[in-house]
């Protein structure tokens, strides 16, 4: 039986990481850093209006020669925002990631935000469950 994402942000931090819409993109490049994370909510009026990621900086700003400093997180985020529910299995939110080519899923549950998954998340879940079942069937075979 494959893991629920709410399995996962069961070992994760409650705070998901944030920036409004109007801060500059230099501002959530030093939050991404500080917090070791490649991707943050974008908000706007309380509400998610985006994600930005270490992506939309390479391709938005230093591709198309924009300046951090100046430039505001709305203009680089990415407005589509792919999400998922705490139900989703592990493998379902990774085949979603695989086909829309994304690293980042935020979770709502009845419209509220609950968490944010990463592929790396997912695939350290991933992982758990398949040495776990390989251990129980060790234990099962040697008859221990």
């Amino acid at each position: 039986m494959t893991k629920a994402i709410r399995d996962v942000l069961t070992h994760k931090s409650k705070t998901v990481l944030s920036i409004q819409a109007e801060e500059t993109v230099y501002k959530a490049l030093e939050l991404m850093a500080a917090e070791n994370v490649g991707a943050l909510l974008v908000m706007k009026n309380g509400k998610v209006v985006g994600i930005m990621s270490e992506r939309d900086y390479a391709r938005k700003v230093i591709l198309e020669g924009r300046s951090s400093l100046k430039t505001a997180v709305e203009k680089i985020m990415t407005t589509k925002v792919l999400y998922i529910n705490p139900d989703m299995s592990v493998d379902e939110a990774l085949a979603l990631m695989s086909d829309k080519r994304c690293r980042h899923l935020p979770v709502f549950e009845n419209e509220q935000l609950v968490g944010m998954v990463s592929i790396g998340d997912l695939v350290k879940a991933q992982i758990a469950e398949k040495d776990f079942m390989i251990s129980q069937l060790e234990h099962y075979i040697l008859g221990s």
